[in-house]
């Protein structure tokens, strides 16, 4: 790894790379370590620029419904839905097709146009895909604008193939971390596992969104490799969850990042996606000013609301993007 000696030659280096991107240079692993120690309003500003040229000042907004809740079999560290942690949350089974209706036509009135069903565990019961299915084939027929997503664990062939089908338009799927540092966080499934059914919603054409959780413990070179394959897979939508650390959880004592080691994820996230909607997602309520610095500063994610633990209600979500002068995609 290079290591640049001088602001000079860093503001002449980050200028030349940041002209590349917008010229549609993809770049390498070495430019991106190169980012980590430029100077934070230098990196924040090309960032920013790069969003304003592919991405523009529209957001693809999105808040959540979590249809079922805890008692998990895998031990994601992070997790307090484990059933391998002691963890003080709300569980409940499936909601029935009337309660998901009834919930996603509140948010859709609201004023969010984008929703994601999200479901605790591995995979999902067919009984649950079937409810599940059977709620967003209704709320499509009798609300066509309305942009329906799911997050609902490893998905077959066939499943994918339904949602499809039924109206989904975007499927919701985490890699987390590195290849490289993802057993540090998971032990009852693997990357492949995740990524089979990454490739599976590849082949079969619908939109991937897919996250990374930063603050597990992670280093820099393993938030950028997790960027990196993200690219490979063509993911477009790209949450960033800070990491919350829950009682009872192993990572329980990990602390919190701070807004500028934030901001410098999502800037050279951007530096590597350079046309994705990169979400602030969960974990944005941590941060000292609910996140209103990553939007300021960075203004290179768009946000992606978590309904159940963000703290911000989605009066205030919408507040704020219109302060800084954003429109919300419809």
């Amino acid at each position: 790894m290079t290591i640049i000696t001088s602001v000079a030659d860093i503001m002449f280096n980050l200028e030349a790379l940041k002209n590349k991107v917008l010229n549609n240079y993809k770049i390498t692993k070495a430019d991106a370590l190169n980012l980590v120690n430029v100077p934070f309003n230098e990196l924040t500003n090309a960032a920013n620029e790069i969003r304003e040229h592919f991405c523009g000042n529209c957001f693809d907004a999105c808040t959540i419904i979590n249809v079922k809740s805890g008692k998990c079999s895998e031990n994601c560290k992070f997790c307090a839905q484990s059933t391998h942690h002691n963890t003080d949350i709300d569980t409940y089974p499936i909601m029935s097709e009337d309660e998901i209706k009834k919930k996603t036509l509140s948010i859709y009135n609201s004023g969010f146009k984008r929703i994601s069903y999200v479901a605790s565990g591995k995979n999902i019961e067919q009984k649950e895909f079937e409810t599940i299915s059977k709620a967003i084939n209704e709320m499509k027929r009798d609300n066509d604008n309305i942009k329906l997503c799911v997050s609902l664990g490893f998905l077959k062939k066939d499943q994918i193939i339904n949602l499809k089908d039924a109206g989904v338009d975007r499927i919701h799927n985490n890699l987390e971390s590195s290849r490289k540092y993802f057993g540090e966080i998971c032990t009852t499934h693997s990357y492949d596992d995740k990524l089979n059914t990454l490739n599976l919603m590849h082949d079969e054409g619908i939109m991937i969104c897919s996250r990374g959780i930063f603050g597990l413990g992670e280093s820099f070179e393993d938030r950028i490799d997790l960027a990196f394959e993200l690219r490979r897979l063509g993911v477009k939508s790209i949450p960033i969850n800070i990491l919350n650390p829950i009682r009872g959880t192993p990572v329980e004592n990990n602390e919190i990042l701070t807004n500028e080691e934030v901001c410098r994820i999502i800037s050279i996230f951007r530096f590597i996606n350079p046309d994705a909607h990169i979400r602030m997602a969960g974990g944005r309520s941590l941060l000292e000013d609910n996140g209103k610095m990553v939007q300021v500063r960075c203004q290179c994610c768009n946000p992606w609301r978590h309904a159940d633990n963000n703290g911000l209600g989605l009066e205030d979500d919408l507040k704020l993007l219109n302060e800084l002068g954003f429109e919300i995609a419809y």
